[in-house]
């Protein structure tokens, strides 16, 4: 009578300890990654505002570059896995190589397209004359390093396929302190200025490279796999990654398009939408760590053709998400008073950001489960869907926020605004759980 029940109860604690296992590790690097912005504004803040400035500018287009093709990761992930699941590590790793040369394709190709046009497109984001020289050089140089980067994501997508979140983990506090290293060495004890901080992060970024190419060549000469470039793979891994990348860019474009409503309402809301977003992105962190461990163990279970097995563990990460937003947002509430007055003094600022956190605070738990299914059927390879999903999120948000202004709201619609389609994209994605479509078992989907 009481075997079942223990039974379940033991493999409810297999499935924690291995979403544990996966999200803790996954979770540290991704708080690494934007650290190295963090340090390099550090470093170059002393040396004026408009080094700084120019930095920004610099930044905010190569990350806006670099975010696009988190696909790499995503689509790498989940067909990797698959292939675990289906016990042929050989064909994983050649998934991975494939996933690999795609990036380094890629970003070549953004190197060749961005490096002429670097100037345009400083001046378009509104550089001062003062401002403009620095982010200049500081884009030319850290373009280089582009390549590099991509080929961090995809092989990072590798080894999380590979059921492997603590590789990446070290990698990324190995790149995070040569990059902080380096940007002092060169700006500073070389005089190169915001030269050095872009050589820096380019040579940081090309070791956490190299890191992640020793570890993938290793295991797939081990396995007999060829590392040369497969036409096919590489084709098949662009078609995989196309329908995350028009989810990418559609959500891209709803944090854009908040920004600009953000901005109408006057420089006193968009001061706070600013440490709303920032936080938000954080507690984000969290929850896509969790999304990354449902991406790599439910493709697992699909390439063992245990769709059963896939079941129980979307049910439970779902619980995982609302439990971890419920904790997320109480923090918030309760840390609120601590962490305000560290990012403004200004009265007008804070009376306006305070309902704003209490908004984000509520919607935690939906953004938990959107968070959790979006990874899980990304872990399915179920891209199409999601693409179609975000789009139609996009869609209903879009001119509920530009009605915000229009109809005399504030800071506050606007994130109503927000969890509008935090909410809509929970339904969607719900939709499809429980429909069962996005459960295709075998090593290729």
């Amino acid at each position: 009578m009481t075997q079942a029940p223990t039974t379940a109860k033991a493999a409810l604690r297999r499935h924690d300890r291995e979403i544990l296992s996966l999200a803790l590790p996954a979770f540290g690097a991704l708080v690494a990654e934007p650290l190295f912005l963090m340090v390099d504004s550090a470093i170059v803040g002393h040396l004026g505002t408009p080094q700084l400035a120019g930095l920004a500018i610099a930044g905010t287009l190569l990350s806006t570059a670099v975010s696009v093709f988190v696909f790499l990761a995503y689509a790498t992930t989940a067909a990797v896995a698959r292939r675990v699941g289906a016990g042929d590590l050989p064909a994983a790793l050649r998934q991975g190589v494939d996933g690999i040369w795609l990036a380094l394709l890629l970003g070549i190709a953004v190197a060749a397209v961005v490096l002429p046009t670097a100037p345009w497109l400083v001046e378009a984001l509104g550089a001062s004359g003062t401002a403009a020289p620095h982010a200049t050089t500081y884009l030319r140089i850290s373009l280089l390093g582009i390549p590099a980067m991509l080929v961090v994501l995809a092989a990072t997508g590798v080894l999380r396929g590979l059921q492997d979140t603590r590789t990446p983990l070290y990698v990324a506090i190995g790149g995070f302190a040569a990059n902080g290293a380096l940007n002092l060495v060169l700006v500073y004890g070389a005089g190169l200025g915001v030269a050095g901080s872009a050589w820096g992060t380019v040579v940081a970024q090309c070791g956490m490279a190299a890191a992640y190419l020793v570890v993938v060549v290793r295991g797939s000469r081990r396995h007999g796999v060829p590392l040369r470039p497969d036409t096919a793979g590489i084709r098949a891994s662009a078609q995989a990654g196309a329908p995350l990348l028009v989810r990418t860019l559609s959500l891209r474009a709803v944090l854009l398009l908040a920004t600009a409503v953000a901005a109408r309402l006057g420089d006193t809301e968009v001061a706070a939408h600013q440490i709303v977003i920032s936080l938000w992105n954080l507690m984000a962190f969290a929850l896509d760590a969790i999304a990354i461990a449902g991406q790599a163990i439910i493709g697992r279970y699909l390439g063992a053709d245990d769709a059963e097995g896939a079941r129980r563990v979307c049910r439970r990460m779902i619980q995982w998400g609302v439990v971890s937003g419920v904790v997320l947002g109480v923090l918030l509430v309760l840390t609120s008073p601590l962490f305000v007055p560290l990012f403004t003094g200004d009265p007008a600022v804070r009376s306006t950001l305070l309902p704003a956190l209490l908004i984000v605070a509520l919607s935690q738990p939906v953004s938990g489960v959107v968070f959790i299914l979006d990874g899980v059927l990304m872990g399915a390879g179920d891209g199409p869907y999601l693409a179609r999903a975000m789009l139609l999120t996009l869609a209903v948000f879009a001119p509920v926020a530009l009605l915000v202004p229009v109809l005399g709201g504030g800071l506050a619609a606007l994130w109503w605004a927000m969890t509008l389609m935090m909410t809509v994209r929970m339904a969607t994605l719900w939709f499809r759980m429980r429909s069962g479509r996005w459960i295709v078992t075998g090593a290729t989907r």
